[in-house]
């Protein structure tokens, strides 16, 4: 075997002295260590920080909106960029970027201990989803790299899957535990140890990537910048009708600024010679099926664990580790719910499944916006419903984009499905915030709550998970007008 030692970062095709490919996990199992980490950062990151928010709130005389940005601001970035950096890595190597990534990643996480403002903090999550955006795209990529048996790849992806999962599942919990004894910097500062375990575990056990699996076209730096700035003003603008409002020009200027950037970057995309994006695939009916699914589910997701959070703690008076344990209905499906997939997809298709799971996702944000403020059983029920449809729609819409995809674009698919969770993501936790900070007047973390302003923090949160329930239906419903069209689609068409 030709063994080549990369020129900038170290490392040679064949780090482990075995001849060929992995034959078994344990084989690879520094190269799947690693692996798991970058995924395990990802899922953990925003999920073990938002029990903290209300604390954070109260030391950074925080405002509403921009607590709101301590969180959407991390997956604005990340999901803005993830194309343009998946792009940028699939020319210079996707083992490369994510180092680069790493390393980053541990920067910013160390400055959090010196961080003393909310536009501080602002600032290092948004390095922070830099770094995502650097490392999270090739992961897979690597992972199905690592192996030439089918059998492999699906156990090492299911593998580096149910490390970040069970991240995302533990995140709340572990983050309130935490609370009870620490600063709430050390839930950021975490990172740095898994990402140094991320980049011994890459360096030392992927190989350099190889020339003529790298892409020669250039890279469309103009589509790129166009959908990251179409990305971050749509974002952007539902903060600005709060502040400065909608007297203000600037929400206004803002949002046709999202809008002729969108249409300029459809433009570019339809003339460019090497596109960021090829439009044609996401209009395949299995690819936009999933994305809508996905968006979805993430929209879901965020929105409710943003608001759960906010209710238990400063509405209910909770302690961060009571509201923690208030988590572990979703922690419990999130984790036990792997079991019951592939028997649900077995019996009912791919297809099916995908749209019971985002159902499943509609209904439980209902559920807590309309009977949330009535108890804590049905702020179970709604966590319950949420966790179990995410749990089915991050296996199963990811696959049909997969499906519907040639099979020399399904890297494209995955930054694809990424990016759909990461923006859908930054969506709920904007629309969350700016509802709360419409209807909730003065800083949300005031411990001054008379019966007034609980009574308009419960009408804030239920406007606020109606709007997100509407928005998840839209999707969820054009998910399925999409899917009709699948079955006479070919895979890998």
């Amino acid at each position: 075997m030709d063994v080549r030692r990369d020129p900038v970062l170290g490392g040679t095709d064949d780090p482990t002295g075995v001849s060929g490919p992995p034959k078994s996990l344990r084989e690879a199992g520094v190269a799947l260590a690693g692996l798991s980490a970058v995924f395990l950062f990802e899922m953990l990151d925003n999920s073990i920080l938002n029990v903290a928010l209300p604390t954070i709130g109260r030391e950074l005389s925080a405002s509403a909106t921009a607590l709101q940005w301590v969180t959407g601001g991390y997956a604005v970035v990340f999901g803005g960029l993830m194309l343009a950096l998946g792009a940028l890595a699939d020319r210079v190597g996707r083992r490369r970027i994510m180092l680069v990534g790493l390393v980053l990643l541990g920067a910013a996480s160390l400055a959090t201990a010196f961080v003393t403002t909310a536009e501080q903090l602002i600032a290092v999550r948004a390095a922070m989803g830099v770094a995502a955006a650097m490392t999270t795209p090739g992961s897979l990529a690597l992972a199905f790299r690592l192996f030439d048996e089918d059998g492999l790849r699906v156990r090492a992806t299911t593998l580096i899957s149910t490390v970040g999962l069970a991240g995302l599942a533990l995140g709340p919990t572990l983050g309130g535990l935490v609370l009870a004894f620490a600063p709430w910097q050390v839930l950021l500062l975490v990172n740095v140890p898994i990402a140094a375990l991320a980049y011994l575990g890459i360096r030392r056990g992927i190989p350099a990537d190889r020339p003529d699996e790298l892409h020669r076209a250039p890279v469309d730096a103009i589509g790129a910048l166009l959908a990251t700035a179409t990305i971050g003003l749509a974002l952007v603008a539902p903060t600005l009708f709060v502040d400065p409002g909608p007297a203000s020009p600037v929400p206004w200027l803002v949002t046709a600024a999202a809008v002729v950037t969108a249409v300029l970057f459809v433009v570019r995309e339809r003339a460019a010679r090497h596109p960021l994006l090829d439009l044609g695939l996401v209009a395949r009916p299995l690819v936009s099926s999933g994305l809508a699914f996905k968006a979805a589910s993430g929209l879901a997701t965020a929105g409710l664990g943003y608001l759960v959070t906010l209710q238990l703690q400063l509405d209910w008076g909770w302690t961060p580790a009571r509201a923690a344990v208030g988590m572990l209905p979703q922690v419990v499906v999130l984790i036990a719910g792997g079991a019951v997939i592939g028997p649900l997809v077995t019996r009912v298709g791919l297809d099916r499944a995908a749209r019971f799971g985002a159902g499943a996702v509609v209904c439980g944000l209902a559920v807590h916006a309309l009977l949330g403020r009535l108890g804590y059983v049905w702020v179970a029920l709604a966590l319950v419903l949420v966790a179990a449809g995410m749990r089915v729609v991050g296996v199963v819409a990811g696959t049909n984009v997969m499906r519907g995809l040639p099979a020399d674009r399904t890297t494209v698919g995955a930054a694809l499905v990424d990016t759909a969770g990461e923006v859908s993501t930054g969506v709920g936790v904007c629309v969350g915030g700016t509802i709360l900070a419409a209807l909730l007047s003065g800083g949300i973390a005031t411990s001054a709550w008379d019966a007034d302003r609980v009574a308009r923090f419960d009408r804030a949160v239920t406007w606020a998970g109606l709007t997100l329930t509407v928005l998840a239906a839209a999707l969820v419903g054009w998910g399925m007008l999409r899917g009709r069209g699948s079955a006479a689609q070919p895979e890998h068409g």
